[in-house]
């Protein structure tokens, strides 16, 4: 296979693929696509890959590759989509990764990866997508995170990042801020990021990535701590929120401003004050998650908060409207199951959400949580299409 010189285009996903990448994969300098997921690979990636100057894609997402990202990776400057997620990636991510400034799509997912966000990834000017999820990282967040303006999804969870969000920048982004209200818009799990390709032969096709998702932030079961900054409670665009599992405090901001926000999960945290009424206007809100905080006043008896079942769990002082906190503490206490945790597939952030409700006789619990990663290949060719595995 590594002699094929003129290859331009490698999918051998979903086998059962073992060993290591070749090195000899350098010497196909006219590959565009690798994409080499869902297979058993081990060992490190290759350093001789770089020789494949063109590439578009590198896609090893589940397998067992170890090691380190190479630094000299940098010289693969055309690169748009970078995954390597659910591997045994481990080390930091290098400065020189600053060179990859072509990159829209980046999960770095469910590693071993350590250190600090370092300002590398500043120069990814096009990111759209990047999930740092389930890894051991550290360190404050930078004062730049929220500084892409094509970003759409933001996946850090799962780590031990510390200190506070930081409020700048929050504005720069087109879909944190974009709310084009639709009254017809798509359920959540038919949101998807797709990043495309020219793989030019004989007949021009195009690699199209496509990766479920929506537009949102996801910072929770980290060490944060602090307010959450009103900038953040005023993007009109944003649709998916997770702040859970950290130590923030202080109230909740003004909600009226995010119509579009449609899962929100602010559990597990300190956060105090009265629930603010304007919740239960957002229309789109289809998953709301503000158990054991230290939540006061009282949730309103009416149809709008009959939604979300279990959303209020763990506010000793929240009560019901009209009634006493110790009559009605046991109904409030419902635990809920929060809808970060994910499967054994990937971060959430890379996915489709799915909302399911359990009733029974003493309780309802509402459930939002991420389904496995899933990518699809799509090939147009004049006119056709078909779809590769």
């Amino acid at each position: 296979m590594t002699e094929l010189k003129s290859l331009q285009a490698l999918f051998l996903s979903h086998n059962l693929l073992t060993g290591e990448i070749p090195a000899r994969v350098g010497n196909l300098t006219y590959l565009q696509v690798i994409d080499l997921s869902h297979n058993a690979l081990s060992g490190s990636i290759p350093l001789t890959i770089v020789g494949c100057f063109q590439l578009l894609a590198l896609v090893l997402n589940n397998n067992n590759l170890s090691g380190e990202i190479q630094p000299e990776l940098d010289a693969l400057d055309s690169l748009k989509i970078l995954d390597i997620s659910n591997n045994r990636i481990s080390g930091e991510i290098p400065l020189t990764l600053a060179g990859c400034k072509s990159l829209e799509v980046v999960d770095f997912g469910s590693n071993n990866l350590s250190g600090n966000i370092n300002d590398a990834i500043t120069k990814w000017l096009n990111l759209k997508y990047i999930s740092l999820s389930r890894n051991k990282f550290t360190g404050n967040l930078p004062s730049w995170l929220f500084s892409f303006q094509a970003i759409q999804m933001m996946d850090l969870s799962g780590n031990k990042f510390s200190g506070f969000i930081p409020d700048g920048n929050l504005n720069v982004s087109v879909d944190f801020n974009n709310a084009s209200y639709n009254e017809t818009r798509l359920p959540l799990e038919s949101l998807e990021i797709q990043i495309s390709v020219a793989v030019v032969g004989i007949n021009e096709l195009t690699f199209s990535y496509q990766l479920p998702s929506t537009v949102g932030i996801d910072l929770s079961d980290n060490l944060l701590r602090g307010e959450i900054p009103d900038t953040m409670f005023g993007l009109r665009g944003l649709e998916y929120l997770n702040l859970s599992y950290n130590s923030l405090d202080g109230e909740i901001p003004n909600l009226e401003k995010m119509w579009s926000l449609r899962a929100l999960d602010l559990s597990h945290n300190a956060l105090s004050g009265e629930i603010p009424q304007n919740i239960s206007n957002l229309q789109d809100l289809a998953v709301l998650n503000l158990s054991f905080n230290s939540f006061s006043g009282s949730v309103p008896k009416n149809e709008s908060y009959k939604r979300f079942p279990g959303a209020f769990a763990g506010n000793p002082h929240l009560c019901l409207e009209g009634e006493g906190c110790d009559d009605d503490a046991k109904q409030l206490a419902i635990p809920g199951r929060p809808f970060h945790e994910t499967d054994d597939e990937g971060p959430i952030l890379a996915w489709v959400f799915c909302l399911s409700a359990v009733v029974s006789c003493y309780s309802s619990l509402m459930v939002l949580f991420c389904s496995s990663k899933t990518r699809r290949y799509i090939f147009h060719t004049k006119g056709s299409c078909c779809v590769c595995k």
